[in-house]
């Protein structure tokens, strides 16, 4: 038999770390570890923002006429605030001549202070005399020979509404009728007057046209040129040889008229394409608008009154916010929370009842201290904006080191 070998032993080999060496890698460790944690960025605050909407103020009640046609617009806007009626085109006798006055003097241009050339009358312009009194128009008193300045000739049309003037203006700003009559039609059609037709320079003949639509157009652009602004503002004037002129738009200075045309024909009725200004809060709002067809001038005159009257009562002064109302809040993961409150008092003058858009927005902050502007509001109405600011009404602060240490994520993710 082969001789049995003799089990052989294995022995383990034991490594055994010593208490020094346990807290060498302890120390090393926390020297890595406790620097990142404390430099590490902390995680931003929950951000919560509820700002509410303000109600919408009481819809406007306007007075518009039940007869005819009317309407009303901020001066400019394009945008109605209110109208009734007809709304096509529709016969607008002497308010014909604030658009004579327009093409004139955009062929002619005047600027403030300055009266333009001299006009000196014919024996042409006295035969338009004798025409518009036979056909029982309005007119002014003309003699061969007398000279006027562009102005004086423009003020004695829109003031008087004198027939005769607007076809002398006319002839001698472009030679003829209908030399006018062209430069007219360019001229509506470069201001989108689609619903306006001129056929004559005074409005007598019941073919010019216009619609209420066009004539917020007309009243704003008249108003947009300084002198004519000025003329149609203007209640009595002197004029040589002539005298004094008074205004045939009687509502000048009263509720806040200041222009622009009175008309009036069989066809037409009374017309009072009119402006105005007046206060609300501290604002001034400028308006314009048109009362066509009305069965009298007192008539015409009271639905003006009428209807401005009750569009003041449409602008309404809403409050949006007060100060120090709280919108929202910041809390932090170590538990901390802070109120978010606005900074000011806000209103915003609206139309009727036009609603309010509310935008808001805060930054992402990760400490903060009271009084700090974090975001803003802004509150949109009818393309006007008013905005308030945000702060924080108390404190975040550091956590500090403990929990910065007992949170490993804040370093690992």
């Amino acid at each position: 038999m082969p001789p049995t070998s003799a089990p052989v032993r294995r022995r383990r080999r034991i490594v055994a770390f010593s208490a020094g060496g346990i807290f060498v890698v302890v120390a090393v460790a926390l020297g890595l570890y406790v620097p990142a944690a404390l430099a590490a960025p902390l995680p931003t605050a929950q951000l919560e923002l509820t700002v509410p909407t303000p109600p919408a103020a009481e819809p406007a009640r306007l007075a518009l006429p039940g007869i005819g046609s009317g309407a009303i617009a901020e001066e400019g806007s394009g945008e109605f605030l209110g109208e009734s009626g007809q709304t096509g085109p529709v016969p607008i006798a002497s308010v014909t001549k604030v658009v004579t006055a327009l093409v004139v003097l955009e062929a002619h241009p005047l600027t403030e202070g300055d009266d333009g050339p001299g006009i000196t009358m014919t024996a042409a312009d006295v035969q338009l005399l004798e025409q518009t009194r036979a056909v029982d128009g309005s007119y002014e008193l003309v003699n061969e020979g007398q000279t006027l300045s562009e102005r004086q000739v423009l003020e004695i049309m829109l003031l008087k509404s004198a027939n005769n003037y607007a076809e002398t203006v006319t002839n001698w700003a472009f030679g003829s009728l209908a030399g006018y009559l062209d430069a007219a039609r360019w001229f509506t059609a470069a201001h989108g007057l689609a619903d306006t037709t001129i056929v004559d320079a005074s409005g007598l003949d019941p073919s010019s046209r216009s619609s209420t639509k066009d004539l917020m157009t007309i009243a704003s652009l008249a108003l947009a040129d300084p002198v004519l602004a000025k003329i149609v503002s203007t209640a009595i004037d002197q004029v040589p040889v002539i005298g004094e002129i008074d205004n045939s738009n009687k509502l000048l200075g009263i509720d806040g008229i200041d222009g622009i045309k009175t008309g009036t024909t069989d066809e037409a009725g009374s017309c009072l394409l009119f402006s105005a200004e007046f206060a609300v809060g501290d604002e001034t709002k400028s308006v314009v608008g048109v009362i066509l067809g009305a069965e009298s001038s007192q008539a015409a005159r009271d639905a003006v009154q009428a209807l401005l009257a009750s569009t003041k009562a449409g602008f309404t002064t809403l409050p949006l916010i007060k100060a120090n109302t709280e919108v929202g809040s910041y809390t932090t993961e170590w538990g901390e929370t802070a109120p978010i409150i606005t900074t000011s008092d806000s209103d915003a003058i609206v139309w009727s009842d036009d609603p309010v858009d509310v935008d808001a927005s805060a930054a992402d902050v990760v400490t903060a201290q009271t009084g700090v502007n974090v975001g803003t509001i802004r509150y949109t109405v009818d393309d006007v904006t008013e905005q308030v600011a945000l702060s924080v009404d108390g404190t975040l602060q550091d956590p500090g080191f403990w929990w910065r240490i007992g949170h490993p994520e804040l370093v690992f993710g």
